[in-house]
């Protein structure tokens, strides 16, 4: 497929190529990076190099990251000054750069399958939603569990995703909706990424829904709300807990209007944001976070063309949720086609939550992205992993390339596209973080 002339190679002295940390030797590479090149959306006037791809490829890696890419022949006369432990014979597999789940709730009380079973029998999100479920339920479950249940409850859900090569996940709050219980989660989120070996981005995400205390027979008082909301971010902040800024901006949510108010305090404390948006309706939210020049804009079932031009302008990312369309059991696909008509780069996410994606598997919202939005399986690999670094505003992961955090993921597979293909089967063979084998076959 690919021979040795797309090796951009590294013409590197006697010490260097015998001094890094570890070597990856005989893998075929999915780099997803435009050195390789990888072009998916950008510069679409060239062409594409399918993932990015090299075969019979060497890797080194060196104080935690890819110090050296290059031909399997170049490394070999070197291999003798390396010892045994420091070798990784790939034998042929594939190696990916670590997946990266970029818009997850993971850390969160109760169950709501309830819920589930009623939308089985004819009710809507809506409907739930006005009866005290959804986003409400969880709150109330979450408020009373102890910090060290939460860490318990969610510390599962995060294992599953591990298990499937996850490196870098983002953990929304949301579930509090009070100062005290959006603090606590923060917290949890911080906690499993020092536990475990991956890399946690934690975004403040209090604008999800009105909590009942704000709620009357006469009015809801939801700007007043978000004046609670804006008080609380800088205080969290100062704290070290908040990495990026969320809302949900929807006709069962929160306004346009409210959201800036959200967004122009992260602005004054130089926090990116992004948004849940177009989901259930189209009310301006992607237009507005491309404003913002937002990482993402989130759902985008009803997105407007137009508002696909600005979020192009903005360099914001459009994030692809299937298994909340899934659940939920939606007819209104995402504007797909448009999104690639102007080269906005798709990410993939399990959106792992309680209510409307209980996902706890990125390989499976794959092969959902594929058979339900007739992505490709380039597009939604691409999507786990260079576009879904790029959703979180982490430019040294999502793809293999020198000088990137060595974040590596090794697939016993045919070929890329059967990460999308297969249902069930988890074909991993070891997870690389920050050059350390997590786990490994």
């Amino acid at each position: 497929m690919n021979e040795s002339e797309n090796f951009k190679e590294q013409t590197l002295d006697e010490s260097t190529m015998t001094s890094f940390d570890h070597l990856i030797i005989n893998a075929n590479i999915a780099t997803f990076s435009a050195h390789y090149g990888f072009n998916l959306y950008e510069n679409s006037d060239t062409n594409n190099v399918p993932y990015g791809q090299l075969e019979s490829a060497a890797i080194g890696i060196k104080d935690g990251k890819i110090a050296w890419i290059g031909a399997q022949e170049q490394i070999t006369t070197h291999l003798p000054h390396y010892h045994e432990n420091q070798i990784t014979d790939a034998d042929g597999k594939w190696l990916t750069p670590g997946l990266i789940d970029c818009h997850t709730h993971i850390v969160y009380g109760g169950n709501r399958s309830n819920e589930f079973e009623a939308r089985l029998q004819g009710a809507s999100y809506q409907d739930i939603a006005a009866q005290g479920g959804g986003i409400v339920a969880t709150v109330s479950a979450t408020r009373t569990a102890s910090i060290e249940s939460l860490f318990t409850q969610s510390e599962k859900r995060l294992l599953a995703l591990m298990k499937e090569g996850v490196t870098s996940i983002e953990i929304k709050s949301g579930y509090g909706l009070d100062l005290d219980t959006e603090r606590k989660m923060l917290t949890v989120a911080r906690q499993l990424g020092e536990k475990y070996d991956i890399h946690v981005s934690t975004t403040y995400l209090a604008a999800h829904a009105l909590p009942p205390e704000y709620k009357s027979h006469m009015q809801d008082r939801a700007d007043d709300y978000i004046e609670q909301v804006c008080e609380w971010l800088p205080i969290l902040h100062a704290e070290g807990l908040v990495d990026a800024v969320d809302g949900f901006c929807e006709n069962i949510a929160f306004s346009s209007d409210q959201i800036r108010h959200v967004f122009e305090v992260a602005r004054s404390l130089d926090l990116p944001v992004k948004l849940h948006a177009e989901q259930l309706s189209d009310i301006g939210g992607s237009a507005l976070v491309a404003e913002y020049k937002g990482l993402s804009s989130d759902h985008l079932e009803h997105l407007s063309e137009t508002d696909i031009e600005k979020m192009a302008a903005s360099n914001t990312v459009a994030v692809i949720l299937p298994g909340a369309f899934y659940t939920l059991r939606d007819t209104k696909l995402p504007p797909i086609e448009a999104l690639r008509k102007h080269q906005v780069p798709m990410a993939i996410s399990t959106d792992c939550n309680p209510g409307t994606s209980p996902l706890t598997s990125l390989l499976l919202a794959m092969n959902m992205g594929c058979t339900l939005f007739y992505l490709t399986p380039e597009e939604v690999l691409a999507g786990s992993t260079v576009y879904a670094a790029k959703a979180l505003g982490l430019s040294n992961k999502g793809k293999t390339e020198v000088g990137c955090d060595a974040d590596l993921v090794l697939w016993d597979i045919a070929r890329p596209a059967d990460l999308a293909y297969q249902m069930g089967l988890n074909p991993i063979a070891g997870t690389m973080f920050q050059g350390q084998w997590r786990d490994k076959a």
